[in-house]
């Protein structure tokens, strides 16, 4: 696979996911991606977007300010 961006080469690799919901910070560690070794530019594939999308929805019963979950035990 290539970027979009600058053509460079893809990579698997994890990143952190970051939201804001009725001023709370959502932040989801470890989210498997695909990071170009070129420049840097990350893409979540639909499979992950969708469980990220699970793991908000369940947060946003409990949160506080600010919410710290790791995406490889809440998925």
């Amino acid at each position: 696979m290539i970027c979009f961006m600058c053509k460079g080469d893809m990579k698997e690799a994890t990143t952190t996911y970051m939201s804001e919901y009725n001023g709370c910070y959502i932040i989801i560690k470890n989210v498997p991606c695909t990071r170009c070794t070129q420049c840097g530019e990350e893409y979540l594939n639909g499979v992950t977007l969708k469980k990220i999308e699970t793991i908000l929805e369940k947060l946003k019963s409990m949160l506080t300010e600010i919410a710290v979950v790791d995406y490889t035990k809440a998925a």
